[in-house]
């Protein structure tokens, strides 16, 4: 055995863990794409029946109607645990709110910043995890950080001068709404896939068993 031999066996169990591969295939940029323009199909039928829903959650707690606003957050969580690299969460969302806005979104090219803020929530979360730990909690969290992108967006937006009252029952239901159906909505989403084997090229396919 060669002297450099003897050191690559000696490095391999120091460095331990499986290296991870961040740069982006032309299958990533493919089905990201593919997953945007589907989210931002969602996103404009969601833009038809938001207000019906969630009017009466207004009526009942003023600022609870962001309670049924993770719809919008879920192209950046979806993205990001199935294409796993970075940026993956910012771009889904913004091709999703692109085709929102192209398709009549009622907020014109905001729809455009609204998309970039919600991604980068998400965004930052898996960020923090080194894009290497995508179990159910990160799923959870990054769905709660584009709900609190959202909420501070909104309400500089649109609810500027809200009391206090308002500002905090908005932000709590939009963090709970991005929790609940953007996180736990997502990852249920991509086990789902995953079983059907339609996500046989990414690591989030190989890993439908995988323990939570």
């Amino acid at each position: 055995m060669t002297a450099t031999a003897e050191k690559k066996t000696d490095a391999a169990p120091a460095s331990g863990r499986k290296k991870i591969n961040y740069r982006w295939r032309v299958v990533d940029i493919v089905v990201a794409a593919v997953i945007g323009v589907a989210a931002g199909l969602v996103f404009f039928a969601w833009n038809q029946l938001y207000n019906p829903l969630s009017a009466p959650l207004e009526a009942a707690l003023p600022g609870a109607q962001s309670l049924v606003y993770g719809v919008w957050l879920i192209a950046a969580v979806l993205g990001g645990l199935i294409i796993r690299k970075p940026g993956a969460a910012l771009f889904v969302e913004l091709v999703a709110a692109t085709v929102s806005a192209l398709l009549g979104a009622a907020w014109g090219p905001l729809t455009l910043e609204s998309g970039l803020v919600q991604g980068l929530g998400a965004e930052l979360v898996f960020l923090v995890f080194l894009y290497s730990n995508w179990r159910l909690y990160v799923a959870v969290l990054a769905g709660a950080a584009s709900g609190l992108a959202l909420a501070i967006n909104d309400l500089i937006l649109w609810y500027p001068g809200s009391d206090v009252a308002f500002a905090t029952i908005y932000t709590i239901s939009a963090i709970i709404s991005g929790a609940v159906i953007a996180g736990v909505g997502s990852w249920a989403i991509v086990k789902g896939l995953a079983k059907t084997g339609a996500l046989s090229r990414f690591a989030s396919g190989r890993e439908a068993t995988a323990t939570v």
